[in-house]
């Protein structure tokens, strides 16, 4: 789908597959990959032949949040009160996670190993997390003096206020199995076989559905962290009156009385 630097963007079919490719650095992110990460996720709102997303990273890791040494190396603070360059360039991930986490297309992630920070804020964004048992999640970044900025909007609606407090003042990382407890993964996996046949069971089942409606779902449960229940419920009903009258309702209700397959499903 396009070249990049620092990750990969490929089609399967139906299925967009987009991996973090600095596996020497456990995928952490600069500025330049995370303004590719906002190129990709554009890319796939806009392609109507894109039925889902499966987000990984390369090498064992998923994302082990910024790299420090790009941290590190910072310019000087700007003269005479000028405006810090920096904070818009940290703010850009922000815009990044917003564009993933409003994907209409279903998203899933498969995280191994190290998910912290940025790493962290990325599952959150998805709809469906897949976890191997080495996956660690945590927002570790006050241990050397910064914090986790862009993410936490979307670590409090996942894991809930408690739980992200609790995350955010100690700097402790979690394993898989307390990741699941807390929702931030439906699906904890022993090994790559598991993690395949897991995979393959989701999508198979995302693939089963009419790509409208599902981009219609997923955006009113997301107008549920924001909007009024009232507005919610108005456009909720403005939408399923609207899907009721497409030629897909109609096919979709035929076949699931005779017990065949609509069109849109995917193998």
């Amino acid at each position: 789908m396009a070249d990049y630097a620092n990750i990969t963007l490929a089609r399967d079919g139906a299925v967009a597959r987009l991996t973090l490719n600095r596996p020497d650095r456990r995928n952490a992110l600069t500025h330049a990959m995370m303004l590719e990460l906002e190129d990709a996720f554009g890319r796939v709102r806009d392609d109507q032949t894109c039925r889902v997303l499966v987000l990984r990273g390369a090498g064992g890791h998923f994302c082990a949040g910024g790299d420090l040494d790009a941290m590190a190396d910072m310019p000087p603070r700007p003269a005479n009160g000028a405006a810090d360059p920096l904070v818009p360039a940290y703010r850009q991930f922000g815009a990044a996670l917003q564009a993933l986490n409003a994907l209409p297309q279903p998203t899933v992630a498969i995280v191994e190993g190290s998910a912290v920070g940025g790493g962290f804020g990325m599952a959150c964004c998805s709809d469906v997390v897949i976890l191997h048992e080495s996956a660690r999640f945590g927002m570790p970044e006050p241990k050397v003096g910064f914090i986790p900025s862009q993410i936490i909007p979307f670590v409090v609606r996942r894991v809930g206020e408690g739980p992200a407090r609790d995350l955010a003042v100690t700097g402790r990382v979690i394993d898989a199995a307390e990741a699941k407890r807390l929702g931030i993964g439906s699906h904890l996996c022993a090994g790559t076989a598991d993690i395949n046949r897991t995979m393959k069971a989701v999508l198979d089942d995302i693939l089963r559905l009419e790509p409208q409606a599902v981009a219609t779902v997923k955006r009113l449960v997301l107008a549920c962290a924001t909007a009024e229940d009232g507005a919610v419920l108005d456009d909720a009903a403005e939408s399923l009156v609207g899907l009721l009258r497409r030629p897909q309702a109609s096919e979709g209700i035929e076949a699931f009385k005779a017990k065949t397959a609509p069109s849109w499903v995917k193998e």
